[in-house]
């Protein structure tokens, strides 16, 4: 399973979850943007954008619905909440976690060793589903 983001080890969040992790976040006053990929890797940090990120939002229903939009237009993409922290001296994300993995089941990694000169060891990780072309990762 991926491990990403605020919430990784805990069971999925209904929407309601969600709701009151986008309501603490918009009362801090964090900006918030929707994320998605089919390439999870953790090194992959340019994930697709969904829309432009919502700035000075006080209702965290409007975030909710991109949710689900995002959601309905990528059924089989992970999709993620990032919250922005834009304050000065700040500006960072401040929360980050999953919304949705593909259905079924998730292909994992696959951990490479490379020896190198003395007793040197470099690993590398590769996700099992990029061996599939982007878009049909996880049909």
């Amino acid at each position: 399973m991926i491990t990403q983001g605020t919430f990784a080890q805990l069971p999925e969040l209904d929407d309601s979850e969600i709701e009151s992790q986008l309501r603490y976040a918009v009362g801090q006053g964090w900006a918030i943007s929707i994320e998605l990929t089919d390439d999870p890797h953790p090194r992959n940090l340019f994930w697709d954008l969904w829309g432009l990120p919502m700035f000075d939002l006080v209702d965290p229903a409007a975030a909710l619905g991109e949710v689900r939009a995002c959601r309905e237009a990528f059924p089989r993409q992970y999709i993620k909440v990032n919250a922005f922290d834009a304050r000065k001296g700040r500006e960072t994300i401040a929360l980050s976690f999953l919304v949705q993995r593909p259905p079924g089941d998730e292909p994992g990694f696959q951990l490479e060793r490379q020896h190198g000169p003395g007793r040197t060891n470099r690993y590398t990780l590769k996700a099992y589903s990029s061996q599939q072309p982007h878009g049909d990762r996880y049909q």
